[in-house]
C-alpha cells in the first residue's frame, strides 16, 4: 500500500485528507507544519508528498525544496487558498511536481495522486 505524508497547520484539513486517501488505498502519515514534515520524512520516506503552502515554522516553499535535497524524485503536490499564477510558480520552481487549489474534491485528487504513483 503507497504511503502518502499529508502536511498541513490545519487539524481539520489533514483529518480529511487522512479520510479521502486511506479510502483511496493509501496509507497516511501527516504533520503539521514542514519542520514537523521534514523530520517524519527523512526518518521514513513516503511515497507522495502533500504539503500545504501557507504553514508556520517552514512553510511549504521551503519543506519542498528541502525535501528535493534528500530525494529529487518522489512527487510532492502543493495544497493551498492560493491560486495566484505567481504562486504556483513558485511551488514549481520549489520542485512540486503539482497544484491543486483548496477547496478541491476528492476524486480529481485521487485520480491525480494515482497518476503521480504510475
Amino acid at each position: 500500500m503507497p504511503k502518502i505524508l499529508t502536511v498541513d497547520d490545519s487539524e481539520p484539513m489533514r483529518k480529511m485528507l487522512a479520510l479521502v486517501l486511506k479510502a483511496g488505498g493509501y496509507d497516511v502519515v501527516s504533520a503539521g507544519d514542514g519542520a514537523e514534515a521534514l523530520e517524519l520524512y527523512q526518518k521514513s520516506p513516503v511515497d507522495l508528498i502533500i504539503t500545504d503552502i501557507n504553514m508556520p515554522y517552514m512553510d511549504g516553499i521551503e519543506f519542498i525544496r528541502q525535501v528535493r535535497l534528500i530525494s529529487p524524485d518522489v512527487p510532492i503536490v502543493a495544497l493551498t487558498t492560493e491560486s495566484e499564477e505567481t504562486m504556483r510558480r513558485r511551488g514549481h520552481d520549489a520542485g512540486a511536481n503539482g497544484w491543486v487549489v483548496k477547496p478541491f474534491k476528492p476524486q480529481p485528487l485521487l485520480d491525480y495522486i494515482r497518476q503521480l504513483l504510475r
